[in-house]
């Protein structure tokens, strides 16, 4: 199969980006980019990528859409949200990271992740960083972030997390972020590479 057949066939399959699985409609606006965040927290554990896009989505529905709202409300509200969509495990671990995480953002970046942007200056590393400084977000859930980030911040692309290019190079694609990113326009990035991601944890 040719590099246009895969690529069609990956995009196909899995082109679904995990943020429209949870139901953001990504946009550079405090909400969404804290929406964001949250669905990156949730996928920071050992849980399967859609039961954490369905626990972001219980969150969603519970209103707490703002680093202000997550802040305010009722641990057990955040438990009970979580518990609705089967993320058990993790529940109440994750509805003190979610607090805690929302404090951050509100005293550090005044509850806007656009803050954290200005203050990284550009440095797509410097981003990563920021983001990790939020409890319970590691590599993994800064690499997820900036995935689905990359469409709204240009200084993040092209961006692919090491099992994004791993996952690339079992399906005979280019193995590089700059190699992939001539395979797709720069709006379609995003997609790529939770596609690529997706491939992989299927596999």
């Amino acid at each position: 199969m040719n590099i246009e057949a895969t690529l069609a066939e990956l995009l196909r399959e899995h082109g679904r980006g995990y943020a429209d699985e949870a139901g953001i409609t990504l946009r550079d606006k405090p909400s969404p980019l804290y929406q964001l965040l949250v669905l990156a927290v949730l996928c920071s554990t050992r849980i399967k990528a859609d039961i954490a896009a369905a626990a972001a989505s219980e969150l969603f529905r519970a209103r707490l859409r703002t680093a202000r709202a997550m802040a305010a409300v009722d641990w057990q509200t955040i438990v009970d949200a979580l518990g609705r969509a089967h993320y058990r495990r993790y529940d109440e671990s994750t509805a003190t990271a979610l607090v805690q995480g929302a404090e951050l953002i509100l005293r550090r970046w005044h509850g806007d992740l656009r803050r954290l942007r200005k203050e990284a200056d550009g440095s797509p590393e410097r981003i990563r960083e920021l983001l990790q400084e939020v409890p319970r977000i590691g590599p993994v859930g800064a690499g997820i972030f900036c995935h689905e980030a990359q469409g709204l911040w240009p200084e993040l692309r092209p961006f692919f997390d090491d099992r994004a290019l791993e996952a690339a190079s079992e399906l005979g694609l280019p193995s590089t972020a700059k190699g992939l990113a001539q395979l797709v326009p720069p709006d379609e990035l995003p997609r790529l590479a939770s596609a690529l991601v997706r491939s992989d944890l299927k596999r």
